[in-house]
């Protein structure tokens, strides 16, 4: 059990740094209300099982070629940087419908995918950190432990979407417009600013 527990407690750490997702589902919080923020986690969870499936069936190596990489990170950069400047476009309309979710539920659930397939540092983790736990257990445990234990970090990821959902939502209840406004600019700007360092790293990857 104290092994599991450590397992979700290694979800829950991933997931908890500042990041693109968090940044892009605290602005569906405040801009939709809980359930675009939740909804678009799961969209983010989606891919995360992909990337599980890309490690557990071995295609590591191909990930791991400098075109594929520098590809991945320009990627990674154009959908940040769009997604921020789309939130910057509509910040100052945040304040007029708080209390409106203008955005579908599928059309989170694809941003939340997107954001988290085209982000090469969730890549690099479930390729790396993953990747390595995996090896580990594989040579400790059986099938059923390692279906297990990964379990238990999804469980921490999924732990702490539901946490930014429900402070996202429950914070535009009392923040005020000029906050709202302002809240909403700065998880553009978070999400350009990754938008310009994956830019940087793909640049690094080719020209470095």
């Amino acid at each position: 059990m104290s092994l599991f527990l450590s397992y979700i407690l290694l979800g829950l750490s991933l997931a908890a740094p500042i990041g693109p997702i968090n940044a892009a589902q605290m602005d569906r919080g405040i801009r939709g209300g809980f359930w675009n923020s939740w909804i678009l986690g799961l969209g983010s969870l989606a891919a995360d099982f992909i990337f599980i499936a890309l490690v557990y069936f071995g295609t590591v190596h191909f990930l791991q070629i400098p075109f594929v990489k520098s590809f991945l990170w320009l990627f990674g950069c154009f959908v940040l940087i769009y997604s921020g400047w789309d939130g910057l476009r509509g910040a100052k309309q945040v304040a007029e419908y708080r209390n409106a979710s203008h955005e579908s539920l599928s059309k989170s659930f694809g941003t939340g995918f997107i954001l988290s397939i085209s982000n090469p540092l969730s890549i690099m983790f479930w390729l790396g950190i993953y990747g390595s736990i995996l090896a580990k257990a594989a040579q400790t445990y059986g099938v059923k432990e390692l279906v297990l234990y990964t379990s238990a970090v999804i469980l921490g990821l999924m732990a702490w979407d539901l946490t930014m959902a429900v402070m996202s939502s429950g914070l535009r209840r009392y923040l005020t417009p000029r906050l709202l406004t302002g809240i909403s600019f700065l998880s553009g700007w978070m999400l350009i600013a990754f938008g310009i360092y994956f830019g940087w790293q793909a640049f690094v990857e080719l020209f470095g």
